[in-house]
């Protein structure tokens, strides 16, 4: 980040906190001065849209047991609406990027692609509104100690999380996976929730992030369908991870069961010490 940027940022002057202490005042200043404002004293929480998603806070809202308006989503339809007919697709990663998506047109041979980044993304957005897929409804904790709400449409996340989740279940190794999410994951998450971005601890962990996707190439099927979207199946022309044949119950061309033995009496030697200990304490080994 540039030290020489100033910021200036209203909320934090004196001048304008005193003059204007929330919502109803400004929404007020807006209708004295003909501004056109998407908020309202009936609709009163506030609206951040981009093209990945539309967030919903404030008025009504701060009440996390009270339910959203049904009139509010403007990024989906309301999934008992949606079309009655699921809409298939598949989404091609490229060391964890997404790189194709092919959207089946119902029971025709004919197909929809996109590989373009922008027009994937949209087309995403796109299928997930017309789905009702994408609402989510949260309690945040903030960066400074304080839990509040929030709304969000994003039918194009949250179609793509899924498919990247599952890709990465076929051709990632677990045990990269498993410390990734224990180190990686939850701090960037965190560190760009918090505004840090420009942080050097972000750059050091986003590094790990890019090596833990070098062989994350796959296609996911999916299906959006009335609010949901789920996994139809996965595969991969080029990663090795998952071998049919090893994984057979119906086959032992590359496994033999007795290797088990060793492994399951290796790996019991702490835990039968540790019952013994407990034991011998006259505790319960339950």
């Amino acid at each position: 980040m540039d030290p020489k940027i100033k910021i200036i940022a209203p909320w934090r002057m004196p001048k304008f906190y005193e003059q204007f202490q929330g919502r109803t005042d400004l929404l007020d200043y807006a209708a004295a001065k003909g501004i056109p404002t998407s908020s309202t004293k009936a609709k009163p929480y506030s609206m951040d849209d981009n093209a990945s998603h539309c967030s919903y806070e404030a008025g009504m809202l701060e009440d996390p047991a009270v339910s959203p308006p049904d009139d509010m989503w403007t990024r989906t339809v309301d999934p008992r609406a949606a079309s009655d007919v699921p809409v298939d697709l598949t989404i091609s990663f490229q060391q964890g990027i997404p790189t194709r998506l092919t959207v089946d047109k119902g029971n025709t041979t004919q197909k929809n692609e996109y590989t373009d980044s922008i027009e994937l993304f949209d087309a995403l957005n796109e299928i997930g509104r017309m789905s009702g897929v994408g609402r989510i409804d949260i309690v945040e904790a903030r960066f400074i100690g304080l839990k509040s709400r929030g709304c969000y449409d994003a039918p194009a996340m949250t179609i793509l999380r899924l498919a990247h989740l599952d890709a990465e279940g076929l051709v990632l190794d677990s045990r990269v996976r498993s410390l990734r999410d224990c180190f990686v994951t939850h701090n960037w998450t965190e560190l760009l929730y918090n505004g840090l971005y420009f942080a050097p601890e972000r750059e050091f962990l986003e590094n790990s992030l890019l090596f833990s996707q070098r062989r994350v190439n796959a296609e996911v099927r999916l299906r959006c369908y009335k609010g949901s979207v789920s996994v139809l199946g996965r595969s991969s022309k080029t990663e090795k991870l998952y071998s049919a044949e090893d994984a057979s119950m119906d086959s032992l061309e590359n496994f033999t069961p007795l290797d088990t033995t060793g492994f399951i009496n290796i790996n019991s030697i702490r835990l039968k010490k540790y019952g013994m200990q407990k034991a011998e304490e006259g505790q319960s080994l339950f």
